[in-house]
């Protein structure tokens, strides 16, 4: 089946065909041996694409900047962030692109101003000598066709030690005198990034367990307790009003790349997991990613639900994200990809936390009640 996209330019109206592919032949295209690969491309929300995706499967990203600006076209760096895959797909190592989205059944019922639509168009802007098809029925269709091709669907807060384990509390403390922010285990924000508590941080076991390589310690009192088998970042910085965390963005940053960058994993801590490790965990993700606060937010809280910056840490995030965005545009116009242009995520989804202006009334349903236990 084909549709037909128009694409305007002046003074001419071109018109792609752009093919559909059904699950199965899709399969076949994924377990093929003999044949150039295939590039997927998955134009689903950021947080869609986290819970379960086709493995292998590179997310799409538009800022909302880039997406007021895709009328006048978007450059293959904005569909195929990562400069060592899009250099693979000009090189012509792809023989096929294969573009999804939630369920669309072919680009007839795709959201003319959505990401697929806008993934297409580029690509086709943009020829790159492969063939480019949208999968038939999307991520639904295909996931309940071949669920054993697709990641396992990430469990609703991102716990990653079940609170009924041997690890998730000392043996001396019975369940119900162990604080909430103590429960459990880190929670894994991204593959190579956990957030979580002092008391995780003083548990070697379950750093082991998950494979943790370095620790970012967001206090000025906790102790490093393990400096012998594992890399420390100290940020000395208090949890109140008058703490500056945004002069340390940019080391925590460079930190968590750098590890990343060397295959390990980091554990971002402060006393409870709350306010000044989740403070710089937001940091990185809007910084890497190039999205805004309120997304940021909406993806660490649905994965360690207490989490709560305080006033003026928000007010610090705010304006950082004015930075991030306008870092972003500068390199959008400047035809070249934006910060975190090696990363393959992006957050494209819409969120209720309506955090847009630095006021108290916008920000205080921030501070849930966890907040009046100690320090965070």
């Amino acid at each position: 089946m084909l549709d037909l996209l128009y694409i305007s330019r002046r003074p001419t109206m071109v018109i792609m065909e752009v093919p559909t592919i059904d699950c199965e032949s899709f399969r076949g295209l994924l377990e093929a041996r003999d044949v150039p690969g295939c590039l997927v491309l998955d134009c689903r929300s950021f947080l869609s694409f986290n819970s379960s995706h086709i493995s292998g499967s590179a997310n799409v990203r538009f800022s909302t900047i880039v997406r007021r600006r895709a009328r006048g076209g978007l450059g293959l760096e904005h569909i195929v962030p990562n400069e060592d895959t899009r250099n693979r797909l000009l090189s012509g190592e792809y023989e096929s692109v294969v573009l999804l989205d939630d369920r669309s059944l072919d680009l007839s019922h795709a959201k003319k101003d959505g990401t697929l639509m806008l993934a297409v168009t580029a690509l086709c802007r943009d020829p790159c000598g492969a063939s480019v098809f949208i999968l038939q029925g999307g991520f639904e269709t295909f996931s309940s066709e071949c669920p054993e091709m697709c990641t396992k669907p990430s469990p609703p807060q991102g716990l990653s030690l079940p609170l009924s384990s041997s690890l998730s509390a000392d043996p001396s403390c019975s369940p119900c005198k162990t604080p909430l922010y103590d429960q459990g285990g880190p929670v894994e924000i991204l593959p190579f990034l956990y957030l979580g508590s002092a008391y995780h941080a003083s548990r070697k076991d379950m750093l082991e367990m998950l494979g943790i390589t370095a620790l970012i310690n967001v206090s000025a009192n906790c102790p490093n307790h393990f400096e012998d088998a594992f890399i420390y970042k100290s940020i000395p910085v208090e949890d109140n009003h008058k703490a500056d965390i945004s002069s340390w963005f940019n080391v925590a940053i460079e930190f968590i790349d750098s590890v990343r960058n060397q295959g390990g994993r980091v554990f971002v801590h402060c006393q409870a997991g709350i306010s000044r490790s989740a403070t710089i965990c937001l940091a990185y993700l809007m910084r890497t990613n190039r999205v805004k606060l309120d997304e940021a937010f909406e993806f660490v809280k649905q994965r360690r639900s207490i989490i709560s910056p305080n006033f003026s840490f928000m007010g610090q995030l705010l304006q950082f994200e004015s930075q991030v965005l306008a870092s972003s545009t500068c390199s959008s116009e400047a035809g070249s990809p934006a910060i975190g242009g090696n990363s393959t995520t992006v957050f494209n989804f819409p969120v209720s936390i309506p955090v847009h202006h630095a006021s108290a009334n916008q920000l205080s349903f921030l501070h849930s009640p966890i907040t009046t236990s100690p320090s965070c």
